[in-house]
């Protein structure tokens, strides 16, 4: 009886040093993130306090600047699973060429954003915005587009240490730029230290300032913590390299591409429930800012489940890449059942605690029961998500993606909510039923997809043994 014990004991134990792992990793991660969301609400809290001018400026320039940045981002999340591969394999010089490269992407990309933002006007006349408000909000997405190309050199450095499996730096960096923050905020929007008063446009200005002491901060520890040297990052300096250039950006740019498609269709949402009026777009807010809050979690974890992959894939063991994204899966569904747990017994508490209006706390009550539905397929697109850019299979995953959210989520949701087609219009609850749909369909989509990369990678490798 023992014997037959020991498989199963086995198991459990692996999968518990898995777990440690992973976590260990995606810890850092979660703060990390959280730290980032927050300070988009310390602008919007403290731009709102000086008027609803400046407040409806810094939201406007937040629609247009943070989907770009999430674009940027994923483009460059290519690095992670790179640097992740080598690292197994132990090319750790190699991991100092990559890098160098993935600077010229990230330096190519952020000035290439941060050019488009700045002739941004175009886009504010498209969404009619009201003549009053397209001046500060064009002066609030010029200052944030100053910071862009620092930015998304700090993110290669932290996809880079990331891959390596060190979070820490992150973590660090986000509290810290989230505690520079509030004093240059005050700094800038109330004009001390001998500037100007700026108001809303002040928080662009802070922003920029953080992003760049975000790189500085980066590159100081990397060039001081000895478990970067093996790396090589600085020993000299590379020209931009062509064709490695074209590699990381047929890897990158279908990750920007997908985080793009699932962040810009709760924007499209939140401007269709616009015309339902202030009460359900209240509501709405709440809910989307709340479950947006939770969703950094499985994110998070899918980021450590990429490294995970990354460095399994690059010693060579395919099938601890397998158990790897497995045991992440259950894990994410283990969340989910908590965080979908909590908004079904606590959805009149959470939107008590943004709002005393009976009416919004009504709507967003409502809307966390679809909130609540929705956890499990997120929980699984995106941890999939992640374990697919391990593999680098990030192609399919841009077309599934777009399919699932703009294929069938927004149409779902536009025939459900806003029309009688189907039956009579449920306004916001149709919307988000439609997004139900379109996250399930991404969830079943990226699944099936990784068991096919799994088992891919696993026959490459019998082959090659064989």
């Amino acid at each position: 009886m023992g014997s037959s014990c020991m498989p199963t004991e086995s198991r459990l134990r692996r999968v518990r040093l898995e777990l440690r792992t992973l976590f260990a990793l995606a810890l850092p991660m979660m703060i990390a993130q959280l730290a980032n969301t927050a300070m988009g609400f310390v602008d919007t809290l403290m731009a709102g306090r000086v008027s609803p001018h400046d407040l409806a400026a810094v939201a406007l320039g937040n629609s247009i600047w943070v989907p770009v940045f999430l674009l940027v981002t994923g483009v460059i999340l290519v690095t992670t699973p790179n640097v992740a591969q080598r690292f197994g394999k132990g090319e750790q010089p190699e991991i100092g060429l990559l890098v160098r490269q993935a600077l010229w992407m990230g330096f190519g990309i952020g000035v290439l954003f941060a050019a488009l933002m700045w002739n941004a006007e175009p886009v504010l006349h498209l969404m009619k915005v009201e003549p009053a408000l397209i001046e500060p909000t064009m002066a609030y997405l010029r200052a944030v587009a100053c910071g862009f190309p620092a930015v998304a050199l700090y993110q290669v450095l932290r996809c880079y240490s990331d891959g390596l499996g060190h979070t820490r730096p992150s973590m660090v960096i986000g509290l810290l730029a989230l505690m520079l923050n509030v004093p240059l905020n005050y700094i800038f929007i109330y004009g001390k230290l001998g500037l100007p008063a700026m108001g809303g446009v002040g928080c662009g200005w802070a922003t920029a300032v953080v992003m760049a002491f975000m790189l500085f901060a980066m590159l100081f520890w990397v060039r001081r913590a000895p478990y970067y040297r093996p790396s090589e990052l600085f020993a000299r300096f590379d020209a931009p390299h062509w064709p490695m250039l074209q590699h990381l950006l047929s890897v990158g740019v279908p990750i920007g591409v997908a985080v793009f498609a699932e962040a810009s269709i709760f924007s499209v949402i939140a401007l269709l429930i616009g015309a339902l009026g202030a009460t359900v777009v209240a509501g709405h807010q709440i809910a989307l800012n709340f479950t947006s809050l939770i969703f950094m979690i499985p994110l998070s974890l899918g980021m450590a489940i990429t490294v995970r992959i990354g460095q399994a894939l690059g010693r060579d063991k395919p099938r601890d890449a397998r158990f790897v994204a497995g045991v992440g899966i259950a894990s994410s569904l283990v969340y989910a059942c908590f965080s979908a747990g909590s908004m079904l017994l606590f959805s009149e508490q959470i939107a008590r605690i943004y709002t005393t209006d009976p009416a919004v706390i009504a709507v967003a009550a409502s809307l966390f029961l679809y909130a609540a539905l929705f956890q499990f397929s997120d929980v699984v697109q995106v941890t999939a998500a992640g374990a697919l850019r391990g593999y680098q299979d990030t192609r399919m995953t841009m077309v599934f993606t777009l399919f699932a959210y703009w294929g069938i989520g927004l149409p779902v949701g536009y025939l459900l909510g806003l029309t009688d087609r189907i039956g009579e219009a449920s306004g916001p609850a149709g919307l988000w039923q439609g997004l139900i749909a379109g996250l399930s369909c991404a969830a079943l989509l990226l699944t099936v997809r990784l068991v096919r990369s799994a088992r891919r990678a696993i026959r490459e490798q019998e082959r090659r043994i064989g």
